[in-house]
């Protein structure tokens, strides 16, 4: 087995010392932990955070699954990977087009590129969305594995490097909307540390939960003990535990409970007239029965003769609860985007506010009496950064010397921490 460094994206990454494990806690706010840490249910991060690192790093913006998801997995931005929301106009074809498809990731992947030189690895995902992505160059046939939980049922060695998952972690197939669907993939992991001991494990979860449940209430204090319990078990293996999240996750309610939202697409199409514009909501994915396609950052295309991005932004930038109306240039360089996929406005809410395009084009009516609950501005771009054991003491003056980026975790966890620990 080769044990040379791996070089990607202007990171070099030496050969791990011990297995790794990073977790990706989708919609894992630090208030979560913060909260969890108080309330003495979480003993294993609280032992991380005592014992190894713990920080608040800044996660790609949008904050949603996808983009912050690949910036993880190959270290770098958007701007180099090229996934820069769920969901996003193909302006050639008038489509809109999921970005899923691993053709669109324009970067190799950390797993991918460790695999090459003869290291074991594994990529589980809860929704099956992301595994394409995360598992793209990935050679299967040499005992690497990706599969998600969503469809661990249907696992192949042709197709994700391993069959009878179900067998294998001992759970029925969980529910897509279910704290199980995290569940499987921690527990998945654990069986494979345990049985296969790889060099490099990408665990990534679902934020049902998150959705639908603030810091402190009994369904997000139950996931986050189980889920707490599956970290230290990890540890108890002899890994190396890196926790992050790709986005953090907000209250967008009004006082009454209603969801706050502004329908920009019908704005625009008063102003300008219908057919002059089309705003792209990048959350929107599958599975919209507990955000309703409606997040914190919409993108807007002009597509007829009368709307500009200056007479967009003239209209919008000083309206409550818009917090910034930003054109390509600008939000490119601000957030490290590729430009040929970013809109002519981007447009930004505030921290207790949703974006949507036409109220026609949204069912709330699954959020039943939930408060809705949502994420994509750089207010949810706040995420935990911890580590099970100590930085050595190069990284930890990094670390001091910030800021610290999300999408730096592999490189902490690999490179940081003091070896022989």
């Amino acid at each position: 087995m080769s044990r040379r460094n791996i070089h990607l994206n202007g990171i070099s990454y030496r050969w791990p010392v011990q297995p790794v494990v990073v977790v990706c806690i989708d919609g894992g706010d630090p208030a979560y932990i913060e909260q969890g840490i108080r309330d003495g249910i979480i003993p294993n991060i609280a032992r991380f955070t005592r014992e190894g690192f713990s920080a608040i790093a800044e996660g790609t913006v949008p904050s949603f699954t996808c983009p912050n998801n690949m910036s993880l997995i190959t270290g770098a931005p958007p701007a180099v990977h090229g996934i820069s929301g769920n969901f996003y106009l193909d302006v050639a074809s008038g489509e809109a087009v999921v970005m899923t498809g691993p053709e669109l990731l324009r970067s190799r992947t950390i797993l991918a590129e460790f695999a090459d030189a003869g290291a074991r690895v594994v990529s589980i995902t809860a929704k099956d969305k992301l595994r394409r992505q995360l598992g793209k160059d990935l050679d299967l046939a040499r005992g690497n594995i990706s599969f998600s939980s969503e469809m661990a049922d249907q696992c192949s060695m042709s197709e994700n490097g391993i069959e009878n998952v179900l067998e294998l972690v001992g759970m029925p197939l969980p529910d897509i909307y279910s704290m199980e669907l995290s569940l499987f993939v921690l527990k998945a992991g654990i069986r494979l540390l345990e049985r296969r001991c790889p060099a490099l494990i990408f665990l990534s979860l679902t934020d049902y939960i998150q959705h639908k449940h603030a810091p402190g209430e009994p369904m997000a204090n139950e996931f986050y003990r189980r889920i707490d319990e599956a970290f230290g078990r990890l540890a108890e293996l002899g890994a190396l535990v890196a926790l992050t999240a790709d986005h953090g996750m907000n209250d967008k309610s009004t006082p009454a409970g209603r969801p706050n939202v502004i329908y920009l697409q019908d704005i625009l199409d008063e102003e300008f007239g219908k057919g002059d514009t089309r705003v792209i909501c990048p959350i929107t994915d599958a599975f919209v029965k507990h955000h309703g396609a409606l997040g914190g950052f919409v993108r807007v295309w002009c597509l007829g003769g009368k709307a500009t991005p200056a007479a967009i932004i003239d209209l919008i930038k000083g309206m409550p609860g818009i917090a910034a109306a930003l054109d390509k240039a600008t939000v490119c360089r601000q957030f490290d985007l590729p430009p040929d996929r970013e809109g002519d406005v981007a447009v930004l809410a505030e921290a207790n506010v949703v974006i949507g395009a036409a109220a026609s084009e949204h069912d709330l009516s699954s959020l039943g009496n939930a408060r809705l609950r949502s994420h994509g501005a750089p207010t949810e771009a706040r995420v935990p950064f911890i580590l099970s054991q100590p930085l050595n003491d190069s990284y930890r003056q990094r670390a001091a010397s910030g800021p610290l980026k999300s999408h730096q975790i592999f490189d902490y966890a690999i490179n940081g921490v003091e070896v022989g620990r």
